[in-house]
């Protein structure tokens, strides 16, 4: 009896650590989940099947409580701050030189615009898309219709 406890007790603490582990580290379905389910019901049942309907139901209430104090407990401690992210990338993308162009200015396509290709107005490499999602096909001349924040509305000219 004294060992089928243990047992018990060891089990739910392997599929405790595993699940947590799951949720905590491995996100996803992984066999650090699989594990922690087949441990938890495993325990579970040795439970019902050697210690009898109340062993088995102490133990299911023992679990559940165990599983949501240490769920807790690990969102309240200090323990993820240590690893999570916690920089603001402050960083934006540089458009100084879609400055220089103009509507109306013409030039040509650098590759497929599949709706969206780059272009080149002015001496200026941007990235351009084609108005109404049309294709337009590389070395094809191009005009400006509207300037957005990171690229271009091309038609062809």
């Amino acid at each position: 009896m004294t060992l089928d406890v243990i047992i018990v007790a060891a089990v739910m603490l392997l599929g405790i650590l595993f699940m947590l582990a799951e949720i905590f580290l491995l996100p996803g379905i992984s066999i650090a989940g699989i594990a922690g389910v087949i441990f938890l019901v495993g325990g579970i049942v040795y439970a019902y099947l050697f210690l009898g309907n109340a062993g088995g139901n102490i133990t299911l209430a023992a679990s559940a409580v165990a599983m949501g104090g240490t769920f807790y407990w690990l969102i309240k401690s200090k323990a993820l701050r240590r690893i999570s992210l916690e920089t603001n990338i402050d960083s934006k993308v540089d458009n100084t030189n879609l400055q220089k162009m103009a509507v109306g200015d013409t030039g040509i396509a650098l590759s497929r615009l599949n709706p969206i290709g780059k272009v080149l107005v002015n001496d200026i490499e941007a990235e351009g898309k084609s108005v109404d999602g049309e294709f337009i096909e590389e070395e094809t001349e191009i005009e400006i219709v509207r300037i957005e924040t990171y690229n271009v509305l091309v038609k062809r000219k």
